[in-house]
């Protein structure tokens, strides 16, 4: 069954949570983004103070999503080709990995570069299908799991119990139920705080508190907020071609993706047989390892 935290709970179980500030870099970032004509050179000069970020950056633009000829190794034409939404995202992410230890980090070695797939995966599958929300598709496919780390850094034994909790996800149990009854939180909750206070859009921040809770959202035909939906069926489908539930949860099946892809793709307007092409070409792109 379902089990919804109180917000008592939720602020209870928060207390031993340490939600990552937004770093200076960030707040810098914007700043120069709210100009009436943002400067991307300001933009690539305060990246390249940071070593991490720019190698970060350098990563992306080099995957094969992007299909350059030539390997770019300038921060200039890098920020030029993303663009100054998608360096927001990106610098966020690594804020995270910086508040972990040297061996959080080690155990989560594929979860940094499965939420990178699943962040590209998503920006692909939204220009496929022609969804108006490409940047915030992204986003959501970069943040949706940042309370993962977070979770692992307060609860020695979290990724066992996120395990039992894509083993025993189905029509009948979300993933996040079982972290509520060994924990008294999840890590949708904590994504959702940790975006909050990253001050990215509300209904980003909405997906992420939502985005194992979408067989109830799809299921409810009265709903109209067809926002949350639209974000809500890219990033199922997303995480499905990626595999969170083997990286995550070390499952050969994807149990959730198994009890509500027929109203995912119902509601997308794609068959069985479009959404095994849509995979395939995706794979081959390059957009997922």
């Amino acid at each position: 069954m379902s089990q919804e935290l109180s917000p008592e709970q939720i602020q209870q179980s928060l207390q031993g949570i340490s939600v990552p500030p937004q770093p200076q870099i960030m707040v810098d970032l914007q700043m120069e983004q709210y100009m009436p004509d943002p400067d991307l050179e300001v933009i690539a000069r305060l990246i390249a103070q940071d070593p991490g970020l720019s190698g970060a950056l350098l990563k992306i633009v080099n995957s094969p999503y992007y299909g350059l000829s030539n390997k770019i190794a300038s921060i200039q034409r890098a920020v030029n080709l993303l663009g100054s939404r998608s360096i927001i995202n990106l610098i966020n992410a690594q804020s995270i990995k910086g508040e972990m230890n040297d061996d959080t980090i080690l155990t989560l070695n594929r979860f940094w570069d499965t939420a990178q797939d699943v962040a590209m995966t998503s920006l692909t599958l939204a220009k496929r299908i022609g969804s108006q929300a490409v940047d915030e598709a992204y986003a959501l496919g970069l943040f949706h799991d940042c309370g993962v780390p977070l979770m692992l850094k307060r609860f020695p034994n979290y990724m066992s119990v996120l395990e039992e909790s894509y083993a025993g996800a189905g029509a009948q149990c979300r993933v996040v139920d079982t972290e509520n009854r060994a924990f008294n939180t999840n890590h949708a909750v904590v994504g959702y705080y940790t975006a909050k206070s990253w001050r990215l859009p509300d209904h980003v921040s909405d997906a992420i508190a939502n985005h194992h809770n979408a067989l109830a959202i799809f299921s409810d035909e009265s709903s109209r907020n067809n926002q949350l939906k639209n974000l809500l069926a890219i990033l199922k489908m997303a995480e499905h071609i990626c595999a969170s539930y083997r990286v995550l949860g070390n499952q050969i099946d994807d149990h959730e993706w198994n009890s509500i892809s027929h109203l995912v793709l119902d509601y997308v307007g794609l068959s069985d047989y479009d959404f095994e092409n849509l995979k395939e070409s995706i794979r081959e792109l390059g957009a997922h390892r």
